[in-house]
């Protein structure tokens, strides 16, 4: 009995792992290797799953770092059934819940309460949720109205009273007040009238009202540069030229290693300097306090053509492996760095060829490092295989003591697999989303080799969901 119980503590291990490698790489959009509707079909499937067989554990996802899009199923599938928890689970999940949806940007939580009017959901557990994030908004004003039609929709789905009378006028009579109190709601008025009154609003309403007023383009991007996001910057830097510019070296990782790879080679060679000094910036916060302790490191990293990804993630695999790349620099106090490819240049790095991932392996483990970072989306084919044969035979063979610790992180989501693919056995692999969660990632993957069972697993969950859930200063 005992060792069916182990068995059956491993097996559960595996699937929590397995949905949380897809709640981190997935958001049901196309990938080079499989549609849209493969990609939400094996999601719709491994949702349910763990919603029917491992609730707690399914709220406890919550407070890794997974995507936004599964973020949100997750929440949208505990309210829906809310009336399935047990008693004792209902104040974690409600706390869990909250946490996320206070770190989630506001347009994807809107959108979440949308798809759950559309559900009909509206117990009373959703409703104290709602309340309490509406209450929590810095600024209900600014919500009002830049969110006006997901903050309208929410308060006619709970029948929530609007934060004040005006607020609610402004909702939905906004032709009834001459003049508003709240600066931010008389500037919209004015602004319908006034064009000066257009540049004190927030960048994506400002944008409509300054086509219905004629303005044109390039006046109003330069002066309504101060009022844009760094994320709306970055995203009209390249159209806009010098009408708008942002410090790179402030962006996020991953997204600037995006922004980076959507420029021509030509022009990334131009601003070398400038970029790699943005990447080398962004990839130094990323790594906080592991910043040149993880001693001598070795990566592999899949620059080949499946790198490209696709129309709906265009070259985000690579984006992730050059984000990795300068992440990786950053942490290591020793580090060698192997594209696919075999390129040097990894600022000039582009999706081509081949996958020879078992010979860039040979080499990466030639040079005896501590750490071996493999970053692919597992499709080895030059040969067919080989990647597995070495990490085994090294593995079992060569390095049974594990000198080197060997991690795959792979960014891509395998729909007919319901995981990301794996390269070896032998090798934990963990999903990727972004560089800046490899730290993490790496600890989590050590659940992956399917040594260990629910009891860590379940420990580790709870570690996490305890520094979510703690108070912040």
């Amino acid at each position: 009995m005992e060792r069916d119980e182990t068995i059956g503590d491993l097996i559960a291990a595996d699937d929590v792992l397995l949905f949380v490698n897809a709640a981190i790489t997935s958001t049901g959009q196309r990938e080079f290797h499989s549609d849209a509707g493969e990609q939400h079909l094996s999601l719709d499937f491994l949702h349910a799953y763990m919603l029917g067989n491992y609730r707690p554990l399914y709220a406890g996802v919550l407070a890794l770092d997974i995507n936004d899009h599964n973020a949100a199923r997750i929440i949208r599938g505990l309210l829906r059934t809310a009336g399935e928890a047990a008693p004792e689970q209902r104040p974690r999940e409600g706390r869990l819940i909250a946490a996320k949806l206070a770190a989630m940007p506001p347009q994807r939580v809107y959108a979440l309460f949308a798809d759950l009017r559309r559900d009909r959901v509206n117990n009373r557990r959703t409703r104290a949720i709602i309340r309490d994030w509406l209450a929590a908004r810095p600024d209900p004003a600014f919500d009002a109205v830049k969110y006006r039609g997901g903050l309208k929709s929410v308060l006619r789905h709970t029948h929530l009273p609007p934060i004040t009378a005006e607020l609610g006028a402004f909702l939905f009579a906004p032709g009834t007040r001459a003049r508003y109190a709240a600066p931010l709601l008389e500037t919209w008025r004015r602004a319908h009238h006034e064009q000066s009154a257009l540049y004190e609003l927030p960048y994506t309403v400002a944008e409509g009202l300054a086509a219905k007023h004629g303005i044109p383009r390039a006046r109003f991007l330069e002066r309504a540069a101060g009022s844009m996001t760094r994320l709306e910057t970055l995203r009209l830097q390249k159209a806009a030229g010098a009408a708008v510019r942002t410090d790179l070296a402030a962006m996020p990782l991953t997204r600037l290693a995006s922004y980076v790879l959507g420029l021509p080679p030509d022009e990334r060679a131009g601003r070398r300097a400038e970029l790699t000094a943005a990447l080398r910036t962004a990839a130094g916060r990323a790594a906080g306090a592991h910043r040149g302790r993880w001693g001598k490191v070795a990566a592999v990293l899949d620059d080949s053509y499946s790198a490209h990804g696709s129309g709906a993630k265009r070259r985000r695999p690579l984006a992730v492996a050059l984000a990795c790349h300068y992440l990786l620099a950053a942490v290591a106090g020793q580090y060698t760095a192997l594209w696919t490819s075999g390129r040097t240049d990894a600022l000039l790095v582009r999706p081509h060829g081949a996958t020879p991932l078992g010979h860039r392996i040979l080499d990466a483990l030639e040079s005896a490092p501590e750490r071996l970072v493999i970053v692919s989306d597992g499709w080895d084919n030059a040969p067919p295989g080989l990647a597995g044969e070495v990490l085994r035979i090294w593995r079992t063979r060569l390095d049974p003591d594990r000198r080197t610790s060997v991690v795959h992180l792979n960014p891509v989501y395998d729909a007919a697999d319901f995981d990301v693919r794996r390269l070896a056995p032998t090798v934990p692999t963990a999903g990727i989303r972004d560089a800046e969660d490899l730290p993490a990632l790496v600890e989590l993957a050590q659940f992956a080799e399917g040594r260990t069972g629910i009891e860590e697993l379940t420990s580790y969950l709870a570690a996490r969901a305890a520094h979510l859930l703690e108070p912040r200063p």
